[in-house]
């Protein structure tokens, strides 16, 4: 081998190792690298417990991932999102008129579906009630249980305050938009509510169906045709006449870690968080 050759080997091998280091990298079927960083997801109770769940099944399988998830109403996180002091906003019901003017860049992700369910004490006798009477009675033109099938027992109106998604979403499918009585206990999450008819022997109130529990009794709603329970089944049939869709807005596409966690949350294994708290699967 002469001298001058040995340059033109050793590029030769350089360029061989560089492609075989090439091919490796595009054809590993390793697990692919994780998404790291730190993203906020903020607003809906309703929403937040399926968050909370799928936040920490992706940062157990991302151990440098962050998703810190919180509370504090569909209005709270429609507001953070649209500002930008967060990635990922929670809210149980569609933007207002007045929140797409004032961040048209918002996308909305549906995540799954909801029933609201109307919950009493589980003293209470009623057996249904339509939707005619429940916003008679949010109305206050009906104040005791005996006018609607129930016991001679004051009624004690209980609903969300005004930051909530929930509330905005009963005010207007059931209320037609029409006022509230100005009696109403109004509650800042879906628990509170919960607690407050679990202890309250003659309230009323209404609440998100992963929040149903043995503390208070879900009243069968008539649809028109028929007294149906609030439950996935019904949900997915149409027949319960109070649902909806549970929302993540982010401002326009998502991007890294936000795009990541929404796509997990609507993987087979997402959604199988979302029927585990009770919520409708939509994928």
């Amino acid at each position: 081998m002469n001298m001058r050759s040995k340059p033109f080997i050793a590029f030769s091998l350089g360029v061989i190792l560089l492609a075989t280091a090439f091919v490796c990298g595009c054809t590993d079927s390793g697990p692919a690298p994780a998404e790291t960083g730190t993203i906020s997801v903020t607003g809906s109770t309703t929403v937040l417990p399926l968050a909370q769940l799928a936040a920490e099944a992706y940062m157990d399988a991302h151990r440098e991932a962050d998703i810190q998830v919180s509370g504090g109403g569909s209005s709270v996180g429609v507001k953070a999102v649209g500002e930008g002091t967060a990635e990922i906003g929670m809210a149980s019901r569609e933007l207002k008129s007045s929140e797409s003017e004032a961040y048209p860049g918002l996308v909305r992700h549906v995540v799954a579906k909801d029933a609201i369910a109307i919950i009493v004490n589980p003293s209470n006798t009623v057996s249904d009630l339509s939707v005619a009477q429940i916003k008679s009675i949010y109305r206050g033109d009906v104040t005791n249980w005996k006018d609607v099938g129930g016991p001679d027992e004051t009624i004690v109106v209980v609903g969300r305050d005004s930051a909530s998604g929930t509330r905005e979403y009963f005010l207007e499918s059931v209320m037609d938009k029409e006022d509230f009585t100005t009696s109403q206990l109004e509650k800042n999450s879906n628990g509170a509510v919960r607690q407050t008819v679990a202890q309250t022997p003659g309230a009323i109130g209404y609440v998100g169906l992963g929040y149903l529990d043995g503390t208070v009794k879900a009243v069968p709603v008539n649809n028109g045709s028929a007294t149906v329970d609030a439950s996935v089944a019904t949900v997915l049939s149409g027949e319960y006449p109070i649902a909806r869709g549970l929302n993540m807005y982010t401002v326009g596409q998502p991007a890294g870690l936000a795009a990541d966690y929404l796509a997990f949350i609507m993987s087979p294994d997402g959604q199988a968080l979302v029927a585990e708290e009770g919520f409708v699967p939509i994928a």
